[in-house]
């Protein structure tokens, strides 16, 4: 056991210092957040349209829905070649993975609204924008920032699979070790992939935490 740690700590500090591990990453992260950026808005925005329409919000969670359905690795070929190999095809599938927790979340918050709060903001003369912003979306905020949340853990897990066309990321160490298995060092790549991709989860999600606590008023916390 203690063989073995120190066999993972030696790989490791390898890595880190001919910067493998520092640019798998910072690859890795950069998906996360464009991912996580780009599904918000689109969720987000898809789910303000359809909270009040029925036949379009069943619609459009379901198409959401069906994305994720698709075998992982099924998804991020199936754009191959329409985009080729690397960062693009990978970046559209996990957008794909990531719209639904958002836009389900959104709908779901802003369908919680009271109708007497949205009422009285009628009568105070607020138009339908102004309840929009200054009523409706403060008050399901928290709900939507959950999604938000899930769905850019869920990015960060997917992400993984990215390797295997050629898009980086932490899961260059697992592939590398798995197409090594039995060879020195092919359980330590594993492991530097998969801890990496775990640590980077923990801390996406401590930084969820921070911003719906900075993000949400006191009174609805």
């Amino acid at each position: 056991m203690v063989e073995s740690l120190q066999s993972f700590w030696e790989y490791f500090q390898k890595q880190l210092d001919n910067d493998s591990f520092t640019e798998a990453l910072i690859q890795h992260a950069t998906y996360v957040v464009l991912v996580t950026i780009s599904a918000t808005v689109i969720s987000v925005s898809l789910g303000v349209a359809v909270r009040h329409r029925p036949v379009a919000r069943e619609v459009a969670l379901g198409i959401a829905s069906v994305f994720l359905t698709f075998p992982s690795l099924a998804l991020f070929t199936l754009f191959i070649p329409i985009l080729g190999l690397g960062f693009k095809p990978a970046f559209v599938a996990l957008l794909l993975y990531a719209l639904l927790p958002i836009m389900r979340n959104t709908v779901t918050g802003l369908n919680g609204v009271s109708p007497d709060v949205l009422e009285s903001a009628k009568g105070m003369g607020l138009s339908s924008t102004e309840r929009l912003f200054k009523v409706e979306l403060p008050l399901a905020w928290p709900v939507i920032i959950t999604g938000i949340r899930v769905s850019a853990l869920l990015t960060t897990g997917i992400a993984a699979i990215a390797t295997l066309i050629a898009g980086g990321g932490l899961g260059d160490f697992i592939k590398k070790g798995l197409s090594r298995l039995g060879l020195p060092n092919s359980l330590e790549a594993i492991w530097v992939g998969t801890l990496g991709t775990i640590a980077l989860a923990l801390v996406i999600d401590l930084i969820f935490v921070g911003i719906r606590r900075a993000t949400t008023p006191r009174g609805i916390r």
